[in-house]
């Protein structure tokens, strides 16, 4: 397994450590429901080292990206940041991703973890088209780049404490190149927990500087150490997709509800757009919703989705006990009919229906 910068830091904190994406991951710390609530009702850093960062550069990088996202990144500009998806050609999604553009012929990809191969490899195979080489115009930094994320409301009063200019101000999906804790680093407001908070991407050899300082920052915030558990309950809180359970090879972001991120804008012929542009028009037989249980008990990943009546209409993609509302949650794929907000379903938890209704996201 691989390790990141950090890891010596978690398992000396007293981390549940355990694989994902390849890599030796702290899970939880002091339990999924403490870090959860710390993270919406103060500040915990997340290690997300893990996740990979390849450069597009270049005249032709625009070019390339408008083929391969969805989204409009026309529309970005110098420090902005878009969410987008690189649909695969037969319907699905390769990835939801990140796009920042650093300037009009420098931008940076951040991508999920367990997807950095199979997208570097469909990065550089579009890129054949446009000229652009691997190793030049396309580079995979992943191995070279650590990432926190300081997540909660008073997650930026702390990263003040590190920066000699305000930061504490900075717009939603903006990000800034700039000294963190003296060392050059990208700082970026995005999040996945929907509680605030900024990400931090430095050089790997810088990140031991950058945790010794956060932690002082952070200390009379009661700053805490967040696992990935906590990650995934605040993310579903908020109805944010998790790559590989609510959207895949074989979802479309019109199915996912991610129509926003798909813009069919003039001159804009990215990979699936036909199909995309008739499934907006005709409809899908199939959408992915939020739901709440109305009986007691917890909704499971692959769970099957029913009428009130036992007649299977989809299954669940994400499921958990919400900490804050401490009710079931989750999200799932139904057929269109039942995905009106308020319609009745019910969720097959071994062997018995469990009353739910579809409700909009976020749950909190």
């Amino acid at each position: 397994m691989k390790t990141t910068v950090f890891t010596e830091y978690h398992i000396a904190n007293g981390a549940r450590m355990a694989e994902f994406a390849g890599y030796n991951m702290p899970i939880e710390f002091t339990g999924i429901n403490d870090e959860h609530l710390c993270v919406r009702e103060r500040a915990g850093v997340f290690d997300v080292s893990h996740m990979g960062e390849i450069w597009v550069k270049g005249p032709r990088a625009l070019d390339l990206l408008q083929r391969i996202t969805s989204n409009d990144v026309s529309k970005l500009y110098d420090g902005k940041v878009q969410y987008s998806c690189m649909p695969n050609g037969r319907g699905g999604i390769v990835d939801d991703i990140l796009v920042y553009r650093i300037d009009a012929e420098t931008y940076l990809l951040v991508v999920n973890a367990a997807n950095v191969e199979k997208d570097w490899k469909h990065i550089c195979a579009q890129g054949e088209a446009f000229g652009m080489t691997p190793g030049k115009e396309l580079y995979n930094a992943s191995d070279e780049i650590c990432q926190l994320a300081v997540q909660g409301p008073l997650a930026m009063k702390i990263v003040q404490k590190m920066c000699d200019e305000p930061v504490e101000e900075m717009e939603y999906y903006t990000f800034r190149k700039m000294k963190v804790a003296g060392c050059d680093a990208i700082l970026s407001i995005t999040g996945y927990t929907g509680a605030g908070g900024c990400e931090i991407y430095v050089a790997n050899e810088d990140g031991e500087r950058l945790w010794t300082a956060l932690w002082q920052a952070g200390e009379e915030f009661g700053l805490q150490n967040i696992g990935l558990g906590a990650r995934d309950t605040l993310r579903l809180e908020k109805g944010f997709c998790l790559y590989g359970n609510d959207i895949d090879d074989t979802t479309s972001p019109i199915e996912a509800g991610l129509g926003w991120i798909t813009k069919f804008a003039e001159g804009k012929e990215f990979i699936d757009r036909g199909l995309m542009e008739r499934q907006k028009t005709e409809g899908v037989s199939r959408k992915l919703v939020g739901f709440k249980l109305i009986d007691r008990g917890i909704p499971r990943h692959e769970y099957k989705l029913t009428t009130p009546a036992g007649e299977e209409i989809g299954c669940v993609t994400s499921g958990t006990m919400s900490p804050c509302l401490k009710i079931g949650v989750g999200m799932g794929y139904v057929r269109s009919d039942c995905a009106k907000a308020g319609t009745e379903i019910a969720v097959e938890v071994r062997g018995r229906l469990l009353k739910a209704e579809v409700v909009k996201l976020p749950f909190v």
